[in-house]
């Protein structure tokens, strides 16, 4: 199955993060941290643990476009990965846990006002218009993060790809550079 969600911003702030909000949430509370996550994840080392143990991916260096996003979780070829779409990374070691049964990629500014009220409204936010979030088994994943353009009605867009593959806990072993890039160069902004 592939989803595909157009016109997604980064509410103007260069980041995107991915995982279970619903899990961040019960994380934050666990590890007694403040409301305001932004502050904790800039001020201590919460936010390299938060990464650590699986629970969000952050994603810096995204730039002020419109995106689209792509849930992918077939084995087949990648949609940046076909002939006429435009790779520009493809970012492999990444696991997330879903404990919740959604997975979100949200922004930066979500985490200012951390609270579950806040976390409940912008998941019926999300699924009212059509925003990136998706409905998975609770488990761990394999994700692999694909950069590029994709070829979109003659224009070639800003998109990321998720490749979400279920993992065991054996296989769970976080390898990726928590600080790499994830900037697209865009031929139509």
């Amino acid at each position: 199955m592939l989803y595909r969600f157009t016109e997604v911003l980064n509410d103007l702030v260069n980041y995107f993060l991915l995982g279970d909000i619903l899990l961040l949430e019960d994380w934050k509370q666990a590890n007694h941290l403040s409301d305001d996550l932004a502050m904790e994840f800039t001020t201590n080392e919460s936010g390299d643990r938060a990464f650590a143990e699986g629970i969000v991916i952050p994603m810096t260096g995204i730039e002020n476009y419109p995106y689209t996003i792509l849930f992918n979780l077939s084995a087949d070829r990648p949609e940046l990965c076909k002939e006429k779409n435009r790779l520009q990374f493809r970012k492999s070691g990444y696991f997330l846990k879903v404990a919740h049964h959604t997975l979100l990629l949200f922004t930066w500014p979500v985490l200012k006002q951390f609270t579950p009220e806040k976390v409940n409204d912008l998941i019926s936010y999300y699924k009212v218009h059509n925003k990136p979030i998706l409905a998975l088994a609770n488990g761990w994943y394999r994700i692999e993060i694909l950069g590029g353009e994709t070829l979109q009605d003659g224009d070639y867009e800003p998109t990321f790809e998720f490749l979400i593959q279920p993992a065991t806990n054996e296989e769970v072993t976080i390898n990726a550079d928590m600080n790499f890039s994830f900037e697209i160069t865009s031929s139509a902004y």
